[in-house]
């Protein structure tokens, strides 16, 4: 089968969670709705993006239209969901009228909602698009894929026992081939320190052009997150892609050492950024390396406008823009 197409070819449409579930997001709510609305337009306006932004319950449907009425390009879906992380739960769009659907635990039983394991039967209905189910458990933003068969993971969340007991590479590689297309995949080890995901990759590092990768470099003396920048950068420079090409690394600006409520490094990464027909939009922390991080991908996406918009509102509920939406391919 033909590889997944990379994120910035053209799309129809992107799906987008919204913060719909008061008992999940708390004192939160309110600020992440503010947040995702701001996505939406900058998607919607800049971006050239026909947004589905999926909402759960008639209040949460009311607080999108109050806060999105008469943007253009907006279609409010109502759906059902436990929580608003559709690169995860929904379908990956394997070309414009096909999706694979894979089985979702919850991130390994962490956080186990009510219908969140029928997303990719609803935005694959509504996209008209035929669904093909694989039988091995699986999160979109575990992978980042070139368009070209090169896929890029980490051991920390493809191998942990608590997805796939038992497998190793060569069992991962063959279910990527059969179900995605994937013709090389790509090692990294791990992930950002807390990152409930167990190690996503697109926090860790993106594909920003064939042959060219980017990953975070350390802002700060104190960054949590220091060694496992420079061990991806590292594992980076020696790969090659599925056309036997060295790779490119670009290293980004980290947001640095930002911490929770609750005393504990937060995962926070410039790498969830989310690219658009017209726009990359980049999450964005109050921290000072926001700005540069907009800057460097500014350079490498001169054909795209590149907006920083805050996400610590989303960041509480453990994820950013990439992680709460889905393109459909054109």
């Amino acid at each position: 089968m033909s590889p997944v197409p990379a994120e910035w070819a053209p799309h129809c449409a992107m799906w987008v969670g919204f913060p719909s579930h008061e008992d999940l997001w708390e004192e939160n709510l309110v600020a992440a709705q503010a947040e995702v609305a701001a996505l939406v337009r900058a998607l919607a306006g800049p971006g050239r993006e026909n947004v589905k932004l999926m909402v759960a319950g008639e209040a949460a449907r009311r607080a999108a239209e109050t806060l999105l009425g008469g943007t253009s390009n907006v279609e409010i879906v109502p759906g059902v969901f436990g929580d608003i992380w559709l690169r995860d739960t929904g379908p990956i769009f394997t070309s414009a009228r096909s999706t694979a659907a894979f089985r979702f635990n919850g991130w390994g039983g962490k956080y186990e909602l009510p219908g969140d394991d029928t997303v990719a039967d609803q935005l694959a209905a509504h996209a008209g698009a035929a669904l093909a189910r694989h039988d091995f458990v699986l999160e979109g933003g575990a992978l980042d894929h070139d368009g070209q068969g090169t896929v890029l993971t980490t051991r920390e969340c493809l191998l942990n026992p608590n997805r796939n007991p038992g497998w190793r590479e060569g069992d991962a590689e063959r279910a990527l081939a059969d179900s995605l297309g994937a013709r090389k995949v790509l090692w990294l080890d791990r992930g950002l320190m807390n990152d409930h995901t167990d190690g996503h990759v697109d926090n860790l590092a993106r594909f920003v052009a064939p042959g060219v990768v980017a990953c975070p470099a350390a802002y700060g003396l104190d960054d949590p997150n220091a060694a496992a920048y420079d061990a991806a950068a590292g594992a980076l420079a020696g790969f090659t892609d599925a056309a036997g090409a060295p790779l490119r690394v670009i290293r980004i600006p980290s947001p640095g050492r930002l911490m929770g409520s609750d005393h504990r490094v937060v995962p926070a990464s410039h790498m969830n950024f989310l690219v658009a027909n017209g726009a990359v939009i980049v999450p964005t922390y109050g921290d000072p390396a926001g700005a540069w991080a907009v800057q460097a991908l500014e350079m490498l996406f001169p054909d795209r406008v590149v907006i920083g918009l805050p996400a610590t509102a989303l960041l509480t509920g453990g994820g950013a823009f990439h992680c709460i939406s889905q393109q459909e391919i054109a």
